[in-house]
């Protein structure tokens, strides 16, 4: 997207107040592979900036919301919403500037131990009050108090459906209707509370302060089993021993978790099999047939 600074700057200023000049910095900084990220200088110091057109801003709204909504527990840190806004071209996301850097296992116990407190806030149902997104893919978040019925209906069936147009067929579609019918099997007894989750934690979005506290961005938030974030964590790494002894220690987690961690992470792997394509399919059918034969 070609940048309009002039543009921009006069979209910044009218949401926030903020000086801006045609002066202002704007440093292209790494920030994922959906959003231009930028460290912006601005009267008030520096700001971290997502960038893209105007189909983007209710992702920013929603990450914007899923912000407001950790903040607000008081129980692990994220980035301050400074605003978001948009126009018919190109919309924004504005954040507080964080100085980040990767931790060791005593800020990764301090992460567990912070996540297990953020998890102990819970809703009445599971889901969220609108839908959201999981990366760039919408998230379905209608509640439901039957946690089996919420998982099935909300969050493998769209996955499996969406693959489905994007050509995955025959004898994944049949397999994942199997498997959504079998999930009263697999999570027979499991009542799990609506635990506020950080529902895309993955180890690139999470990091340590300049003052060592842990932090977490980039969410997709609902409130859900709380070993689904955790499940997340598993699936590509990046988090140490300490982490998952502190957050036991913190919340110890009930029977039969290690169990279920493999059916909450087919739905990230059914997401990514959707946004990045076949190189996922193995890996989606062989852990979708292991669960059936587990039912």
């Amino acid at each position: 997207m070609a940048l309009d600074y002039g543009r921009l700057f006069d979209l910044i200023r009218s949401a926030t107040g903020i000086g801006i000049s045609e002066n202002t910095g704007l440093q292209a900084v790494s920030g994922g592979d959906i959003h231009a990220s930028y460290r912006l200088e601005t009267g008030r110091g520096p700001l971290f900036l997502k960038l893209n057109d105007d189909r983007a801003l209710p992702m920013f709204a929603a990450e914007a919301d899923g912000l407001a909504a950790i903040r607000q527990t008081e129980t692990i840190r994220v980035p301050e919403v400074i605003a978001y806004a948009g126009d018919d071209r190109l919309s924004f996301l504005l954040l507080e500037w964080l100085d980040m850097s990767s931790g060791g296992p005593r800020e990764d116990g301090e992460l567990g131990r912070c996540l297990a407190r953020l998890h102990r806030c819970q809703g009445r149902v599971h889901g969220w009050p609108t839908d959201n997104f999981i990366g760039s893919m919408p998230q379905v978040n209608t509640p439901n108090d039957d946690w089996t019925e919420f998982y099935r209906q909300r969050r493998l069936r769209p996955q499996f459906e969406m693959a489905a147009r994007n050509g995955f067929s025959d004898p994944l579609q049949d397999l994942g209707e199997r498997l959504c019918e079998s999930l009263d099997r697999l999570l027979e007894s499991h009542r799990p509370p609506p635990s506020l989750l950080h529902g895309d934690l993955w180890g690139g979005n999470q990091a340590v302060l300049a003052d060592r506290r842990p932090v977490i961005f980039d969410p997709a938030v609902y409130h859900g089993d709380r070993e689904t974030d955790l499940a997340m964590t598993r699936l590509f790494g990046g988090f140490s021993d300490a982490f998952y002894s502190a957050y036991e220690e913190e919340w110890p987690l009930p029977e039969g978790a290690g169990a279920r961690c493999r059916l909450y992470q087919l739905y990230h792997l059914l997401n990514h099999l959707n946004l990045f394509g076949a190189s996922y399919l193995e890996r989606v059918t062989a852990i979708t047939r292991s669960l059936l034969e587990a039912a």
